[in-house]
């Protein structure tokens, strides 16, 4: 309830929750997916509960239809027996609301129960216009029509081989749980350092796709110390690879091993890195380490002050001197107050968010299609900005978590379009040679894509001042 009517975010408020019921085991895991699978699936649960009671999801009490949402998810989704699902939803309705409405969900939950999962998606699909197939998908994948749009537009514009049941894949992937995944800082501590701090009871493999990541499971990462001393962070592989996407960019005139050689004849020519808007500050942890490796420095910049003490944190295990100042001012100015003074820039702008959707289940009812253009005038400053804050011959990372076209290529067109000392550098080339297995399209900016790469739906895009 404090998710739906105070807008309140799942991530944050369920360990509270847990801690403060003393669950844990078995019952805290049973909870943590009662919760974000009635948020991942709310869509299609609403279409089986207004079928299932024969009335409107706007004429039912806001607080019934979370019930009725948590007793349709167990019952359909989850390992729970249907009578158990159906006893303890009336119950818990009685208790709220009294006996009364209590009748109501009853009578609707006996209904629900009567048909399996994919008996209810085929009827609730059913009754929607086939002649409408993104809104067919919407309601079987339990997304906002709009949301399906931009994603099909996305992927057709990314580049990639054809394939047909790329959408409706990848909205299956926007409902599965994400792997919690940890990034070894690189100088600070060696991989089988890191695995070795895991708890026995941890399963582990290696990242598909950085070669710093690790996919852990059974983990609290708060308990390793090697997260309390700044080595080892939890980042999703996409970040990572926008980091290292912006690392391995070759700057202009620079020797083919330029970029892995600090003694190369230009490492003179990148010493001076900027991450425009580092908040948290896992990017610029990750930068940082890599700038270390080759004598460079990094400055943050993060406007929100707590923001900034995040990204300060964050950057605490890296050596003296690396970070060598976290600024707190609007990226915007950092190009009129620092014209062509460094040599790679990470604009990590703000966006909507779609792009990790499956890590925020809430927030795909919450936005808008409205919210794509909202930041358009802010992400367009911050390229501008940060274009004319690199050097020539230096490089521009543009990134942003969200697959949406209007917050991605049309902002990257929109400032190539303005100047003529501006070219586009061939990203997916560049990720090739940090992984060659990577999935990519032949040529150009790279959006990943949850369903091929199992990361964040993460965009790149390079600029390098002519």
């Amino acid at each position: 309830m404090r998710v739906e009517e105070q807008d309140g975010f799942t991530n944050l408020l369920l360990p509270k929750a847990l801690a403060a019921a003393q669950l844990s085991g078995s019952d805290a895991g049973f909870v943590t997916e009662l919760v974000y699978g009635t948020q991942r699936w709310r869509g299609l649960l609403d279409a089986v509960v207004a079928a299932a009671a024969r009335r409107r999801i706007e004429d039912i009490d806001p607080g019934l239809l979370v019930v009725l949402r948590l007793g349709v998810y167990q019952t359909l989704f989850m390992d729970v027996p249907a009578h158990a699902a159906v006893d303890e939803t009336v119950e818990l309705a009685r208790r709220l609301y009294g006996r009364g409405r209590a009748g109501f969900v009853n009578a609707a939950m006996h209904k629900v129960a009567d048909r399996d999962r994919h008996e209810w998606e085929s009827l609730v699909v059913s009754r929607v216009p086939k002649d409408r197939p993104h809104a067919r998908l919407a309601v079987r994948y339990s997304h906002p029509e709009w949301i399906v749009d931009e994603l099909d537009a996305a992927w057709r514009a990314a580049g990639y081989a054809d394939d047909p049941a790329a959408l409706p894949d990848m909205l299956a992937a926007d409902n599965a749980t994400p792997p919690v995944t940890l990034v070894a800082r690189p100088g600070l501590i060696a991989m089988d350092e890191l695995i070795d701090q895991l708890p026995d009871h941890a399963e582990y493999r290696m990242g598909l796709w950085s070669p710093y990541a690790l996919r852990v499971h059974g983990v609290n990462p708060d308990l390793l110390p090697a997260v309390h001393a700044g080595q080892v962070g939890v980042e999703d592989e996409g970040s990572q690879l926008a980091a290292l996407a912006l690392a391995h960019a070759p700057l202009a005139g620079a020797v083919p091993d330029a970029v892995e050689n600090a003694a190369a004849e230009n490492a003179t020519d990148d010493r001076r890195w900027l991450d425009m808007c580092a908040g948290p500050g896992g990017k610029t942890a990750l930068l940082g380490a890599l700038a270390a490796s080759r004598g460079a420095t990094l400055t943050a910049n993060e406007p929100s002050h707590h923001r900034a003490e995040l990204v300060r944190r964050n950057v605490s295990g890296l050596a003296k001197g690396t970070v060598d100042e976290v600024l707190e001012v609007d990226g915007r100015e950092l190009g009129e107050r620092f014209p062509g003074r460094f040599d790679r820039i990470l604009v990590d702008a703000p966006c909507s968010g779609l792009g990790s959707l499956r890590r925020r289940p809430e927030a795909r009812w919450r936005k808008r299609a409205e919210d794509l253009t909202a930041l358009a005038d802010i992400q367009r400053g911050l390229l501008d900005s940060a274009l004319n804050a690199v050097r020539s011959g230096g490089v521009v990372a543009y990134v942003t978590c969200s697959p949406a076209l209007a917050e991605t290529r049309a902002i990257v067109d929109a400032a190539l379009a303005g100047r003529q000392d501006v070219e586009r550098l061939d990203a997916a080339a560049v990720l090739r040679g940090i992984n060659p297995d990577l999935p990519l399209p032949a040529t150009g900016d790279v959006q990943l894509f949850e369903q091929l790469h199992d990361t964040d739906q993460m965009f790149m895009a390079l600029l390098r001042r002519r």
